[in-house]
Formats: structure tokens, sequence, C-alpha cells
């Protein structure tokens, strides 16, 4: 855990449940806002260390930017809803629906560190498809509303200090893989992507 970072005494079912309202903002926003917070999935969560915002049909590196599909019909679909889709054929990725009906944004959820009912190892959610692992969650978990049942966000922890830059894996993107849209805990052990130099660093701001 970084510094001042506390895992908590507690059950995920007394956390915090975040509202729909939360998500219905821009991707970025909402990216950003999520480093801290924890995702809860039954009797585990873990605290979000690392993000990406992907915007709509216009983000090259988005699957939006294909329209609506049989798979991404859901990220044109109001804020606040999971997505999740699997890469490479072997990683499941879980990501949540951003912003309001039609705009085709989303936020993947890049890395989580233990926060309740997971193992005291910050390698357990070091990465997108660990952190499905880590959760149990599958495609079987894909279009769910997170403002009920028992997969959501909840509040969690504040960082000291929040750092962003450029989104990783999308190269063939142009020049929209170089979008400072990638959010992370700085210094957090868990965060899956080294730190580039010339990064900004940002403090925290009310969610």
């Amino acid at each position: 855990m970084a510094p001042g970072a506390r895992r908590p005494a507690r059950v995920p079912g007394i956390l915090s449940r975040l509202p729909a309202e939360f998500f219905r903002r821009d991707a970025r926003t909402v990216a950003r806002a999520l480093i801290g917070c924890a995702l809860v999935h039954g009797e585990r969560a873990g605290m979000i260390v690392e993000t990406e915002a992907y915007l709509g049909p216009e983000d090259a590196a988005s699957h939006a930017r294909f329209g609506p599909t049989a798979r991404t019909s859901v990220m044109f679909g109001p804020g606040g809803v999971s997505y999740v889709y699997l890469c490479y054929g072997i990683h499941e990725m879980f990501n949540i629906v951003t912003g309001d009906q039609g705009q085709g944004q989303a936020v993947l959820i890049r890395a989580i560190a233990p926060y309740v009912g997971l193992p005291d190892d910050d390698r357990v959610g070091r990465g997108p498809g660990k952190v499905t692992k880590a959760l149990a969650l599958t495609r079987a978990h894909d279009r769910r509303d997170l403002s009920r049942g028992d997969l959501y966000v909840a509040h969690g922890e504040t960082p000291r200090t929040i750092a962003h830059g450029p989104r990783i894996g999308v190269d063939y993107a142009g020049d929209w893989a170089s979008k400072p849209w990638r959010f992370w805990w700085k210094d957090h052990r868990a965060v899956s992507g080294s730190p580039a130099a010339g990064r900004s660093v940002s403090t925290r701001r009310k969610r």
C-alpha cells in the first residue's frame, strides 16, 4: 500500500456505493475521480489505482470508433454500467461506461490494490487482466448496473497525488495514442505501467 493508504477492517457490504450520477460525466473526469475508490464484487474489493479514459467515436483508440456493435452497444448507453470484453483471446477487461446516453464513453480499470478479501500482495491486481481474475469477474458481468447488486464502486481512500500520461497499448491510434488519459496513484506499487519522464502530476480534486 502507498503511504497513508489504509486497508480497512470492514466488509464490502458497508462500503458506501457511488451513485449512478457519479459516472454520468466525461470519461476523463470519471477516470481521475475513480483513483482511490473501491471496486467491489461480492466479498472482495480492490482499491482502484490506475485507469484509462476512452471517449466516443472520435477517439481512434476506443472501441466506440466503430459505432454501436453487438459488443460495444453498451458503451452508448448511460454511464454507470459495466463493459467487459475479451482481449487477445486471453484477458477479460473490466470497464465502466461513462457520460450520457449516446456518447460512447468508458473507463478501463487498469489496476487495483488489495482492499478486502484479497491476498496482501500488490501484484494481485497489477494490470487489467489481473483485475478481473482477482475479483472473479468475467464476461458474464458485462452490462451490469453498478447502482444495484453485488458489483459496484464505493468510496475508498484519497491519494495524495494523481499522475497522468498517455494510454498504454494504443499505438495504432495515431495522434490519439499520445492523449494523457491514463491516470494513476503516484508511486503506488500496484500500478501496472512505469511512469514516463515528463508526465505531469496533479493534486487530488474534490470528487
